[in-house]
């Protein structure tokens, strides 16, 4: 592996520029290029190629706040979609990969992906910042072209990720079939036994995670996946024994095209929504969504499921949640709660089959706490 000229790179100065002004300094160790997104911080120890290959984070520029990225390199099983989603990310120290599993470094990747990285910054700054203000709109700009006034200026004309549909962009462009041969990965010399695929479900996808099919193909079911602008029409005519709404990125009040489809599956077959589509199942049964200050963005979120008050340990990436004052309780039951800040984290039907959670159990950082989900998914199939 050729040696990293480490001079060379901090050579080439970068920034990020906020709407309200502020600019931190650091050095570009990805794609020499200026984009936009909305900043936030992520709270993980590692699991950096997991967020940046999850479609959720489009629209966003990542800050890890964990000072040291970039040890354990990139490879292939560990992608969550077919390439890297988020605008840009930002970190404290850039490490030369240092792992038996690393195929290439965190670096050639960026690069490979287009997505600018700045290295370099005080990244616990900035995220005392984003606590503070909340989260902001900003201007990544590594391409060197760009002065500190114009890029503010850039930040603040952007119209941010409010009432945009990002799940149209990260969306499959045709329907396909998950392939069991992919469900399970053999890296860490683990050969699970698949289960005969017994259940066929559709996966409505806004920005879906391959760990979550890998999942549900764990629990026995065959995953079709469709487009993010399916109707309820196609859909019901796969004649599948249960839906899954995906996670995504962005706002989602800004797909009323999904809480349409949604609605008119609900009570036919049996649903079961994670992260946006916790928010759009939410919607579909009435509610409202709203914008957190600053969101929940990584792995080590207290939620306690309700039922027998037992704590899961999460991980979480969103900037909107099902408002809890907007829930009609007659027809839908609360059945987890986040314990930092008591926001709604799951939600069921009470006359319907279906039920939904904010956080992402495929992620497994408990590592197995929430896997009971799928189980539930398919007994509700099951009952059916």
């Amino acid at each position: 592996m050729t040696k990293y000229n480490w001079k060379e790179q901090r050579d080439k100065r970068a920034f990020l520029a906020l709407e309200d002004g502020s600019v931190y300094h650091g050095y570009s160790v990805g794609a020499e290029a200026d984009v936009l997104g909305e900043v936030v911080f992520n709270t993980g120890m590692t699991g950096y190629q997991e967020i940046l290959s999850d479609p959720s984070y489009a629209g966003q520029i990542v800050t890890m706040t964990y000072p040291e990225i970039g040890s354990t390199g990139m490879n292939s099983s560990d992608m969550e979609s077919r390439k890297l989603f988020a605008n840009g990310f930002i970190i404290h120290d850039l490490n030369h990969p240092s792992n038996w599993r690393s195929e290439s470094p965190l670096s050639a990747e960026l690069l490979k992906n287009k997505i600018p990285c700045i290295a370099g910054i005080d990244t616990r700054a900035l995220t005392t910042k984003l606590r503070s203000a909340g989260t902001l709109k900003g201007m990544m700009a590594a391409s060197g072209t760009l002065s500190e006034k114009d890029a503010v200026a850039k930040a603040r004309e952007w119209c941010g990720l409010d009432g945009q549909d990002y799940a149209a962009k990260v969306t499959c462009r045709s329907a396909y079939d998950w392939n069991p041969e992919d469900s399970l990965d053999d890296s860490w010399g683990v050969c699970d036994k698949l289960p005969p695929a017994d259940m066929n479900v559709v996966a409505l996808d806004y920005g879906i995670k391959r760990n979550i099919m890998r999942n549900l193909r764990r629990c026995g079911m065959k995953v079709h996946v469709m487009p993010a602008k399916t109707t309820a029409t196609e859909l019901l005519g796969k004649k599948p024994d249960g839906v899954f709404i995906s996670n995504g990125p962005a706002d989602p009040a800004a797909l009323p095209y999904a809480v349409e489809t949604i609605r008119a599956v609900l009570g036919k077959i049996p649903v079961f929504g994670i992260c946006l589509g916790h928010q759009l199942l939410g919607l579909a049964c009435g509610a409202k969504t709203r914008r957190l200050k600053f969101g929940h963005h990584g792995c080590n979120h207290p939620v306690m499921r309700l039922e027998n008050r037992k704590v899961e340990i999460t991980s979480q990436n969103h900037n909107f949640i099902v408002d809890d004052k907007s829930l009609d309780l007659s027809q839908v039951e609360i059945t987890h709660v986040n314990l930092n800040d008591n926001t709604v984290e799951g939600i069921r039907h009470r006359k319907l089959p279906a039920f939904s959670v904010q956080y992402h159990p495929e992620a497994g950082p408990g590592p197995h706490d929430p896997f009971y989900l799928f189980r539930e998914f398919r007994k509700m199939m099951e009952s059916r």
